[in-house]
């Protein structure tokens, strides 16, 4: 076994991962999912923990989380705690390996949460497209199986054949896992020379039994299959050209890396680019190419996936052949060592000045290297080419042939003519031979002058310097450095990560935004092709390691910026100029409208767990609008009333930023400046202040005391149900913050494992907390089992969990306080994390920088019977003050539990402690209506926002009538201004006559 030992004595985490060579492409013919099966199973109970929650329950514990991926060559698992239990952890992890149970009763309980995850996956176009892929190579090559696995492949199947799955996993168990192909990454804090020893230990004794690890020289597809198109039908209404070429084996080459030379020029988005032809032609958005390597030996591909438009579903042909002249056009260049020196540079500098990344992804990404690069480079390569190698460039240029393509197109327009049907998950689907025609086209594509080889990239940072503190004291956190009617800015210099890197964050808030559905599409629009404008532009700047992304909400729209400081100011003040001079490109403008419809639309077929998400915002969120709103809507979208609204969006806001990292207090505030100067053009531009009230929060609804609430709507795509309850705590504070936290955490594994291991409900279960000002606990649960009997079974939970904290010990008490305690202070391992956390502090208006601090105090106070008396009062059934929303999900799809004769498993007791049948919410509008809010949080200190006051109320331009009323009217109501104080108050800048009637 080749181990990879990390010694971090500042980890906060430690972490372990295992790769064995094998997954399912080696499952028996006759038990597609074997592998996978084995996966699930090794989770289940070992000879030396033979409870099937040991492993599990250990790394909860002590503040772990763990998982586990079965591939088509390898299969992996791995997990992550608390540093000084590692060695507890990896005892209990070795195990796996050694000697799992494979009891017959935990064999019969996992395949239902095999088939649930099978069953999640069967409405989802990425799985229904691979396994299609897979499908449609060579019947006789291991490439085509089905991986996953589901009831008819691992119970109804090998019983009518005499097979015993148990004994076949048993089987698969000793003949595969093997020393000898496996590979093992650990890091902890101890020494090295402690972790080698702890190794040693613990997996030394699992066997080597010198098997070969499987290779399949032969390539999954041949001749007959090449040349062809299939036109597939998606669930969701998407638009997409894969073009799919065949490449060699290319591992060996990895200090080259030939194939990354392809990909970054056929990604690239700059003006010359293959994508910058797709846009001006208004077939597509958005293009990806990568290279997928499935399996070992020559099973690599180079996939060109490109969203197509409208219009470019029907110039399929042309885009192809648009990409066979960028080919050409590269050809023609042959192979650029400028451009190599340039990747080779970006990725040595992004090496030189990396953060540290999170534990579990650094086991995860060395493991897989110590199967394929040698031991002395696992830790560099393939990141940095460092031999330049024209010839293996232009072999892969070769391979990027007609002959050898396999076009795929997705679109609803195919259901006609896909009369084919995939076996495993019925896709449908039309395979046809490409005509002699278009492959003599193809082969002799000629040059298209609006290609062209990409400029040099001058954002390419060279200032690298650490800035110095202009004043002697350095602020903990970030601190008001700017604050006026326009904005408020927040600084913080960095002194801990100490790489020069800034992150940044300018949230534009308007009330118009939220004013009603149009508004809200309108500012979507508007965020949307504001980004589309800004593609060529941005694409050398993320190459070069900075970015940025432009967000939306309900409450305004978010700029953020993030990555080297170097060219920071000159790409802030670019984006910012485009921004305030932005103007609408009506070719883009319908083509961007049609795909936010369209994502509207795709809603439908979006998980369950993902509509309950949606609506239990819907419910109690004082504003948000329903998708069928924002679709009714739709109609409004018209370039000239976006026209007219953009500019009264963009005078309608108010700034509040936070700009972090590597830049001096000075520098911030240029950067500030930057942004305040265009958007007032230097003065000129008048910006309309807004008051403190326009820039209140949306609070939440406050449920009654003693209700439950239920809300149930269908879903006719997906085969699983969802169930969502939520038990609502009340508004946030420092005690009930943590009075939440803690209950659940101590509730988040048997949760887990009451309700999916043992009942086996679903394969997604998981509580939670819903809320940012007020807040509940939450348990989800995606099943096939009807809604109802699903919450019935949650209650029941939560009976048990009644019993288990009565009987809890103070010790097992006070080891959920420490672990949260540690969880809460563990510092971000990257930059950008704790600028996230600042933000958070700042969106949400709480301001509550040292939360993790004072919430952990008051934590280390609590006692086992506040938290009974707690979860009695607000989570308990028979509690008087019980506060509880459910919100089923139920599937109307072929197989659902709404179609089923029997809704309640009449095998199972029926909960009897539900104190009262459900109120059912039939209109939501009406629901929130009849509830009253919760008050904001109150903000940690004194930061209420600027705005102008009355008496000095500067001359503005009130964006419209209605405006201007409604102004008029809650001043007069709330704060009983006379009808002549007001017009004398505004008459610099409104007609009397208008208003007066």
């Amino acid at each position: 076994m080749k181990v990879l030992l990390i010694s971090d004595p500042t980890t906060d985490k430690s972490a372990a991962a295992l790769t064995v060579q094998i997954g399912h492409r080696s499952d028996p013919d006759e038990l597609p999912g074997l592998a996978h099966f084995c996966e699930h199973m090794l989770f289940l109970g070992t000879a030396k923990y033979p409870d099937f929650n040991e492993y599990c329950s250990y790394l909860s514990q002590y503040g772990g989380n763990s998982n586990a991926e079965t591939n088509l060559d390898d299969t992996i698992y791995y997990f992550d705690i608390t540093p000084e239990y590692l060695e507890g952890a990896l005892d209990r992890f070795s195990q796996f390996f050694l000697s799992p149970l494979f009891t017959e009763s935990a064999t019969e309980l996992e395949i239902n949460a095999v088939n649930s995850e099978h069953e999640k996956n069967i409405a989802d176009d990425v799985w229904r497209a691979k396994q299609l892929d897979m499908s449609s190579a060579n019947p006789n090559h291991p490439y085509s199986k089905f991986g996953t696995g589901n009831r008819d492949t691992l119970v109804v199947t090998p019983k009518k054949k005499g097979i015993n799955v148990r004994d076949e996993l048993l089987k698969f168990h000793n003949t595969w896992y093997s020393s000898n192909i496996m590979a093992l990454s650990v890091l902890g804090k101890e020494k090295l020379d402690d972790l080698e020893a702890m190794v040693i230990k613990m997996f030394a004794e699992i066997k080597n039994k010198n098997v070969a690890i499987p290779e399949w020289p032969e390539h999954p597809f041949n001749n007959d299959h090449f040349g062809h198109k299939w036109f597939i039908v998606p669930i969701k209404d998407i638009r997409t050209l894969k073009m799919i070429f065949p490449l060699p084996d290319l591992r060996k080459y990895y200090r080259s890396s030939p194939a990354v030379y392809v990909t970054h020029l056929l990604n690239h988005e700059g003006n010359g680019s293959l994508l910058s032809a797709l846009r001006k032609a208004s077939w597509s958005n958005s293009l990806n190419a990568q290279i997928r390597k499935f399996v070992r030996g020559d099973c690599n591909f180079l996939h060109i996936t490109v969203d197509l438009t409208e219009d470019g579903i029907h110039h399929v042909d042309d885009i192809v052949t648009l990409t066979f002249q960028y080919i050409n056009m590269l050809r023609s260049k042959g192979p650029i060592e400028w451009i190599f020196d340039e990747c080779k540079h970006i990725s040595k500098m992004n090496i030189d000045f990396e953060e540290t990344p999170p534990t579990i992804s650094y086991v995860i990404s060395t493991v897989y290297a110590l199967h394929e690069y040698p031991m002395e480079e696992v830790l560099i390569a393939p990141r940095i080419p460092t031999e330049w190698r024209p010839d293996l460039i232009n072999n892969v240029m070769e391979h990027l042939v007609p002959e050898k393509i396999r076009v795929h197109v997705f679109g609803k327009a195919f259901a006609d003519i896909a009369t084919e049907t995939e076996f495993w998950y019925q896709t449908k689907f039309a395979k046809i031979k490409i005509s002699d025609e278009v492959m003599k086209k193809w082969a002799t594509p000629g040059f298209n002058s609006d290609l062209k080889i990409p400029d040099k990239n001058e954002f390419i940072p060279t200032n690298f310097d650490i800035k110095a503190y202009e004043n002697s004291a350095i602020d903990k956190y970030p601190v008001i450095i700017e604050d006026n009617e326009l904005m408020r800015v927040w600084f913080k210099q960095d002194e801990e990560y100490c790489v020069p890197k800034v992150y940044s964050y300018f949230d534009f808030a308007s009330p118009l935004i939220c004013m009603d559905p149009i508004s809200y599409n309108l500012t979507n629009m508007y965020i949307q092709l504001f980004d589309d404008s800004t593609t060529e532009y941005r694409y050398n700047p993320n190459l070069a390691g900075l970015s940025w992304q432009f967000t939306g909400s309900i409450h305004g729209f978010t700029l953020m910026f993030g990555g080297y400081h170097d060219k920071y100011q000159i790409c802030l003040r670019e984006i910012i100029h485009k921004m305030m001079n932005f103007t609408i490109d009506k070719q883009r403008f319908d083509i961007l409208k049609e795909s936010y419809i369209r994502d509207l639309k795709n809603f439908e077929a979006d998980q369950p767990y993902q509509h309950a998400d949606l609506y239990i915002s819907l419910l109690l969120d004082e504003y948000i609008w329903t998708i069928d709103e924002l679709l009714n809507a739709s109609d409004y979208i018209t370039i000239e009333r976006l026209e007219e609204f953009v500019p009264r969006l963009l005078k309608n806001v108010y700034i509040e930023c936070l700009v972090h990292g590597n830049l001096t207090k000075s520098e911030a505030l240029e950067a500030v400046k930057i942004v305040e100067s265009e958007l007032t053009h230097a003065g000129k531009r008048r910006i309309i202040p807004l008051l403190p009230r326009q820039l209140m929060l949306h609070r939440e609804i406050r449920l009654e005391d003693g209700c439950h609430y239920l809300y149930v709507t269908e879903n006719k795509v997906h085969k699983s149900s969802c169930t969502k309850v939520y038990y609502q705590s009340g508004l946030q504070s420092t005690e009930s913050n943590m009075h939440l936290k803690l209950l659940e955490l101590i509730i988040e594994k048997p949760c887990f494992n009451t309700l999916r291991t043992e009942e086996q409900l679903g394969y997604i279960v998981c509580s939670g907390i819903y809320g940012t000002n007020a807040q509940g606990l939450t348990v989800t649960v995606q099943s096939d089992r009807h809604p109802q009997y699903v919450e019935d079974r949650i209650e029941a939970f939560m009976e048990t969990m009644l019993e288990d904290l009565t009987n809890m010990s103070e010790e097992e008490f006070n080891r959920h306080k420490v672990l949260l305690a540690t969880i809460r202070l563990q510092e971000p391992e990257i930059m950008c994390v704790l600028t996230a956390i600042f933000w958070n502090e700042i969106t949400n208006q709480q301001y509550n920088f040292d939360r993790a601090n004072i919430e952990v105090d008051y934590l280390m106070t609590i006692t086992k019977e506040q938290i009974l008396s707690f979860f009695k009062e607000k989570i308990h059934s028979k509690s008087p003050t019980r506060r509880k929303l459910a919100i089923h999900i139920v599937s109307m799809a072929n197989g659902g539990a709404g179609l089923k004769e029997t809704n309640v498993d009449k095998n199972v007791e029926s909960v009897n402690h539900i104190s009262s049948l459900p109120t059912l919410i039939s209109d939501i509008a009406a629901f929130k209506s009849s509830q009253p809010l919760y008050p904001l949080v109150k903000p940690s200190g004194n930061y209420l926002r600027k705005a102008p006051l009355y008496g000095y109320f500067k001359p503005i331009e009130l964006y419209n009538e209605i405006a201007i009323v409604r102004h008029l009217l809650r001043e007069l109501t709330e704060n009983l201004l006379s009808i002549e104080a007001y017009i004398l108050l505004f008459t610099p800048i409104i007609d009397i006559n208008e208003i007066s009637s």
